[in-house]
């Protein structure tokens, strides 16, 4: 009996230790910690990127780390004189769910702001670094700061997302559009069976808005990377066409869009890039005549990728 209560005791010390961090991991944790601070300069900006995950929870919103590279950019161009510092380089460290969770204070400044934030970084051991899975701050009130991504990350997408001006159903007014594009988790060009394969977030769709609510949006499947041009008034009734260009590795297909009668003109027009390179637009599609266009694309003939031609009537 008591050789079962002393094998229990020390179960009981054994799994009470499993949630303690050792010396060893805390001092590299505060190290990363201190260094992801230091980084936060001009001058060091561009290590900022290597300390993220490839997809990461940044002040509450799943985003990926050329995003987050980007917003913090932006943030050192806004704010030149910007500088966060430990408050007493004191850094609490608890493990959760393997990874773990670390809180400090940080004091800030810029332009003439001095003020002091309660951090957090989530961060996991992974191929021999530790990398961070979520940044934040505790109080969502501070989001409103402008020093925080909320504003500046809508500002960036926009200027990644330009915007396409153009009259897109005819009441002679100029509207916008612009795509919204999916977030892209991992790329994968390594395997032969997957060459180029591209996983995104919730499929790799991507969705053309547009400024007037009475266009209805249009869901382009299996495009991650896009880019939209304005086609004119194609049919005569008084609105632009849009033109939406799929764009991968080795094709590129071209869409042409009716906005204002919420239809595809033609299926799409796929160009072997590989083989039919440094083509523009006028090269495959071109008026001709009223209502007629003629387009131009890639086509397996026979074994040979070659250009073929052919007239599109639009109603």
């Amino acid at each position: 009996m008591r050789i079962f209560s002393v094998i229990l005791v020390l179960a009981l010390v054994l799994c009470s230790s499993c949630n303690e961090i050792n010396p060893r991991e805390e001092d590299q944790i505060k190290a990363f910690v201190i260094k992801w601070n230091e980084n936060h300069t001009t001058i060091r900006a561009t290590y900022l990127k290597q300390q993220y995950m490839d997809v990461v929870e940044y002040y509450d919103t799943e985003r990926t780390k050329e995003i987050v590279a980007t917003d913090k950019k932006l943030l050192f161009e806004d704010f030149p004189d910007y500088r966060q510092t430990l408050v007493g380089d004191q850094i609490e460290i608890v493990e959760e769910e393997g990874n773990f969770l670390a809180t400090f204070e940080n004091k800030v400044s810029y332009k003439d702001v001095n003020t002091t934030y309660s951090c957090y970084l989530a961060v996991i051991y992974k191929n021999g670094e530790f990398k961070i899975l979520r940044e934040g701050v505790i109080g969502a009130e501070d989001l409103e700061a402008p020093i925080f991504p909320k504003e500046r990350i809508r500002n960036a997408q926009i200027s990644k997302n330009p915007r396409l001006y153009g009259d897109f159903n005819g009441d002679g007014l100029s509207d916008y559009a612009s795509v919204e594009s999916p977030v892209i988790i991992s790329k994968d060009s390594n395997n032969g069976l997957s060459k180029n394969r591209v996983i995104c977030k919730g499929g790799c769709n991507s969705v053309i808005r547009f400024s007037n609510p009475e266009l209805e949006s249009v869901l382009v499947e299996d495009v991650y990377q896009s880019q939209l041009e304005n086609l004119k008034d194609l049919n005569g009734d008084g609105a632009d066409e849009i033109g939406f260009w799929d764009l991968k590795p080795n094709t590129e297909r071209l869409f042409i869009f009716d906005v204002k009668n919420s239809r595809l003109v033609t299926p799409p027009l796929e160009i072997n890039t590989e083989v039919h390179k440094n083509l523009k637009l006028i090269d495959v599609i071109k008026k001709s005549g009223p209502g007629k266009i003629r387009v131009t694309e890639s086509v397996d003939v026979d074994g040979q990728w070659k250009l073929v031609s052919r007239l599109v009537e639009v109603e």
